[in-house]
Formats: C-alpha cells, sequence, structure tokens
C-alpha cells in the first residue's frame, strides 16, 4: 500500500518555519532516515513517488520543501542568501536527531538538481556525519544559453538591486515521462521565478564545492543524465574526480533528461540508489581519519605550493613583486594597510581595526583605499565571523543560566578580545569570570584598556600567555565551562599544536561545559595572502593551511567534545562551532 506522509514543520535559525513531509517507517522503529531534496522551481511533493518506488519500508523519509517554494512561507523562489539555504539543511537535520531521534549517522540524502548543489555545499561546510549522499544531476552549472549571462545578471543586480529571472525550462526538457510532464504543467506549486541573488549564489557555492570535493569525504554517488538540456556535465564530472570520498559511485544514464529520478525509465536509476543506500547501511559507517592531514593531503600540497618562491623575473613573479610594492604605497595613505605592514595582516591588532569597520587614512583618497581594504571578502568573512562568535557565545551562556551554572569563560587567544567583550557586555545575565589570554604584549595592553573602557575590570581580566601551553592552559581557570579559540588554530599548519592546546582546553572545561572554535575550510585569496600580505612572525610571509570541517571537527572530538552547533559565512571562509565537553 502506498505510505502516506504526515505534514509537519520545523524552525530555522532565522525563526522560519518551514514545510515538510514525513513518511514513518513501516515496521516500527526506523532503521535510518532518506532525505529527500527536490530540484529548483519544485517542492518536496514532487518527490513524495520515490518513497514507495524505493521500496525501503524499514526506513523514514522526509521531504522539505525549501524557503520560498510550495507549501513553506517566503517570496517565492527567494532565500536571504544561497549560505541561508545551506544552513536552512543543517537546522532540518538537527530537528529530526532532536525530534524523532534518529542520529545524524544513520541518516542519507537523496538530492536532485539545485537541492544536489544545496546538499554538496552543506556537506562540504558543515562535513555532517551522514551514512551516505545521492545527487541526481546536480546543477553546477546551467545553461543559461545567452552569451555573458552571469555578468550581465551580475551587472544588473548592481544597478537594479535583486530581481527575478523566469525559467526557460518546459516540462518536455525535463523527462520523457508523459505523466510527470503532465503533472508538472498542472502543479499550481511549481515556481518558475527564482531570485537572482540565489542563481548567482548557486554558481558560487557550485564552482567553490568543485574544485575543493577533496574536502568531502561522505561515501556519494553520483547519478548523470545523459540528455540534460539544463546543466552541462562537465562539472559534474570534475566533481567526481575531485571526490575525497573512498566510496564513490559514477553512473551515467544514456537518454536521461534532467529529472533523473522522475524519468520515463527511472527504474534504472532508482535500483541504483536503491543498491548502494542498502550496502552503506549494511556496513558501518565510513570516516577517513584526518587528523594527520597536516603531514601529507591535498591541504598540505596546496600550502606547500604557496610557500614556493617563483621565479623573480617570471610573470608570476613580477606580478606579485609589483603587487607588494603596491601594498607599501598604498600603506603610507591607508591606516589600515599601514598597520597591517607594520604588525602583520594576521596580527590582533590587525583583527581588531577590522572589527572596528571604520575607514580611516590621509585624506579622501587614503580613507577611499582604506574602504577598499576593509570591503575585501576576506575582511567580510572575519566581520562576520565575530557576529557568529557573539551569536554562539549568546547560546553557550543561554544553556548554562538554564542549568543554573555561573559562567566561568576563557579565551586563549583572545587578540584584543573586542568581540569577547562585545558578547559579554551584551550578555542578559553578569558572568562570574572572564580570563582573556594572548601572547602579544600589544593585545595584552590592547584588550586591558578595552576591560577597562567597559566597565568589567570586576569579573574580566587579561593575562599574557601561550596558547599552545597545555598545562599552563589546564590551570589557567579552575572549573571553566566556556572556553573560547578564534582565528589561532587557522594560522599554524600543525595539527600537533593544535591538539596540545585543545588537550589543554578540555582539561580546563569542566564535563559538561562548552568550547567554541572557529576554522577556515576555504579562502579564494589564498595565494595573494601568501604571495602580498607579511604575517605576525617577523614579517614572514602568511601562509595558510586549511583545514577542511571534517579535519578540525575530527581534532576537536578527539580532545574530548562533541559539536552541537555551527555558522559559517555565505561565502564558505569561516566557520564557527560550538561544541560541548563529554
Amino acid at each position: 500500500m502506498p505510505r502516506t506522509p504526515n505534514e509537519r514543520h520545523f524552525a530555522t535559525p532565522d525563526g522560519t518555519e518551514l514545510f515538510f513531509r514525513h513518511w514513518p517507517a513501516q515496521n516500527g522503529s526506523a532503521r535510518g532516515a532518506i532525505l529527500l531534496f527536490h530540484r529548483g522551481h519544485e517542492h518536496g511533493g514532487r518527490m513524495a513517488h520515490l518513497v514507495d518506488e524505493f521500496d525501503l519500508p524499514d526506513f523514514a523519509f522526509y521531504a522539505w520543501d525549501a524557503r520560498g517554494h510550495g507549501l513553506s512561507p517566503g517570496e517565492r523562489g527567494y532565500s536571504p542568501s544561497f549560505g541561508t539555504s545551506v544552513n536552512d539543511v543543517q537546522a532540518f537535520v538537527d530537528f529530526i536527531a532532536r525530534e524523532d531521534g534518529i542520529a545524524i549517522a544513520d541518516m542519507a540524502v537523496v538530492a536532485q538538481s539545485v537541492g544536489a548543489v544545496l546538499v554538496s555545499t552543506w556537506v562540504h561546510d558543515y562535513a555532517p556525519k551522514i551514512r551516505a549522499m545521492v545527487l541526481a544531476s546536480p546543477a553546477f552549472s546551467v545553461k543559461l544559453y545567452v552569451p555573458f549571462a552571469r555578468s550581465g545578471l551580475r551587472l544588473m543586480q548592481k544597478l537594479r538591486g535583486n530581481f527575478f529571472v523566469n525559467s526557460y525550462v518546459k516540462p518536455r526538457f525535463l523527462t520523457h515521462d508523459p505523466e510527470r510532464r503532465a503533472s508538472y504543467a498542472a502543479d499550481p506549486l511549481i515556481t518558475r521565478p527564482i531570485s537572482v541573488n540565489i542563481l548567482l549564489g548557486l554558481y558560487e557555492a557550485a564552482e567553490r564545492v568543485v574544485a575543493d570535493a577533496r574536502a568531502i569525504t561522505v561515501p556519494t554517488q553520483l547519478l548523470i543524465s545523459g540528455a540534460d538540456f539544463v546543466v552541462r556535465h562537465a562539472p559534474q564530472h570534475e566533481f567526481f574526480v575531485n571526490l575525497g570520498s573512498r566510496i564513490k559511485e559514477r553512473h551515467v544514464l544514456p537518454g536521461f533528461f534532467h529529472d533523473t529520478l522522475g524519468e520515463r525509465d527511472r527504474a534504472l536509476a532508482i535500483g541504483q540508489v536503491r543498491r548502494f543506500l542498502l550496502e552503506r547501511f549494511a556496513e558501518p559507517v565510513q570516516r577517513s581519519d584526518l587528523r594527520e592531514a597536516h603531514l601529507a593531503g591535498y591541504t598540505r600540497d596546496e600550502a606547500d605550493r604557496l610557500a614556493s618562491p617563483l621565479p623573480l623575473l617570471s610573470p608570476r613573479g613580477v606580478w606579485w613583486a609589483a603587487y607588494r610594492a603596491n601594498l607599501k604605497v598604498a600603506g603610507l595613505l591607508s591606516k589600515g594597510i599601514a598597520l597591517g605592514n607594520r604588525t602583520g595582516f594576521d596580527s590582533g591588532s590587525t583583527l581588531d581595526y577590522v572589527y572596528r569597520d571604520r575607514a580611516e587614512g590621509l585624506g579622501p583618497v587614503g580613507r577611499a583605499i582604506d574602504r577598499t581594504y576593509l570591503d575585501a571578502i576576506g575582511w567580510r568573512g572575519i566581520r562576520q565571523r565575530k557576529r557568529h562568535l557573539e551569536e554562539l557565545i549568546g547560546v553557550a551562556l543561554g544553556k548554562l543560566q538554564a542549568a543554573d551554572t555561573p559562567a566561568k569563560v576563557i579565551d586563549i587567544a583572545a587578540g584584543h578580545g573586542r568581540y569577547v567583550i562585545d558578547a559579554i557586555a551584551n550578555a542578559p545575565t553578569r558572568l562570574q569570570s572572564v580570563l582573556l589570554r594572548d601572547y602579544d604584549d600589544l593585545n595584552v595592553d590592547g584588550g586591558r584598556a578595552l576591560i577597562a573602557e567597559r566597565g568589567l575590570a570586576d569579573i574580566a581580566r587579561f593575562e599574557k600567555a601561550d596558547a599552545f601551553d597545555r598545562t599552563s592552559i589546564a590551570k589557567a581557570l579552575p572549573g571553566a565551562n566556556l572556553g573560547i579559540v578564534s582565528g589561532l588554530y587557522e594560522l599554524f599548519a600543525d595539527n600537533e599544536m593544535i591538539a596540545r592546546s585543545l588537550a589543554g582546553l578540555a582539561e580546563a572545561i569542566a564535563p559538561g561545559g562548552y568550547l567554541l572554535y572557529t576554522n577556515q575550510p576555504f579562502h579564494p585569496q589564498l595565494e595573494m595572502i601568501a604571495r602580498a600580505l607579511t604575517s605576525h612572525r617577523q614579517g614572514q610571509a602568511w601562509v595558510m593551511r586549511r583545514r577542511t570541517q571534517g579535519e578540525m571537527d575530527q581534532l576537536v572530538e578527539a580532545a574530548g567534545f562533541r559539536k552541537v552547533e555551527q555558522r559559517i559565512d555565505e561565502w564558505g571562509i569561516f566557520s564557527v562551532s560550538l561544541a560541548v565537553r563529554a
């Protein structure tokens, strides 16, 4: 008999109530859960046929309506950003785990087209420990058929603000199945317009995820429709080649149109998906150990290439030499660039200047240069990281307050401590004690001045200390229940140093306490940073080794913490995570 869904809702972090359908397992408690993510313009009801066709009665099924689609609220075809919709995926998974008691390790996802890009971005950015992922015709590159369409859309967006683009896709381009064609044409919940910010955000996220698919280690099956008029094949194949998954499959389905799982001959695809899912649930969860990625791994290779000098007279060598010279000249006019040249572009002083976000310089030209500098995508990401830090500090303090536990906070590398001080100054309850630490005298002096300025000297103090001294960290604040380490581990490639620091935090933080940590899984300007900017370490080049989110989470987990929440900016550059001490 056909399975009947329950209609339910879940809340996203911004309070939006999104609609989803839930098909409970037919045989009592669920063996696992299969989450379905629909194509662009569509809704979860368009994937409902898969619940019966997969023939997996022991599994619960869930199918959402993305915001702005189907029965979910919001302007049709609109989301505040592509990153917001990716965060909605995490909220959906968290809701199912919390409310229905299904562990994330017992979940698998099946996603089509735009939904497949959402899911692959989520897996890349959040490193969830799901059982498996099936991507059907992911829309990594939509065929717009108009020359320079993306450039034109981006220009129009700058000139007129956000607007909507109607889909050119007709039902006959999606499937050979006459019933699916007719139902698509008659479906009142189909959303034909798409917001231009989402269309452009889709392209940007897809390019990032395809290029950095080595970060994805979840077992993955990729289905490619052989006669797809809607999206290009090349990025799908590139994604598969780049995938870091130890278990991965690619199936090209000749003659299939874009609606892979809704095609006339979809039994071919559904059979492959069903087999793949059953095989994954029949074996232990597959996990790659990433804790030695600093010794051998693709991010190590990347960092080594960036640290290798360029021939002085090569085109790239000349280019970056000229770039460095321009920074010296710009530093004569721009206060921010001058500060970076003097203290290092990764120093606490530079970060505090970026946080203030106030352009300063010599005359209008100097301030204009400084404004351009402060608006660089990396610094915008840093300011978003600060907002996420303050948000999750508030979440942690709220959890401690709910447990009637006085908050004792330690930050082991606070810089000037502005993000912590801003967060505790706005906290609804007074904290018991706050200890900020840093190795740099300039940061310590700046932090102490900020504490005095905010009138927090009765609860907060700042001391000089080494953030990698395990014993010092462990003894710094007995009974601490909120540890913070922000922007530190990203500056050091060696995981043994990070493990030593985390071990100290694990000893310092009482069971049930919390750890707030940051990571940088991606950056679009890695070469510019390595070739042109200096670090705080005696003027050395600022060469960064990225850590994938999975690598960073494994280091934290090995120290005795379990991640419970995460935030990441819409560019995928900086993440902020909250973990609980086991």
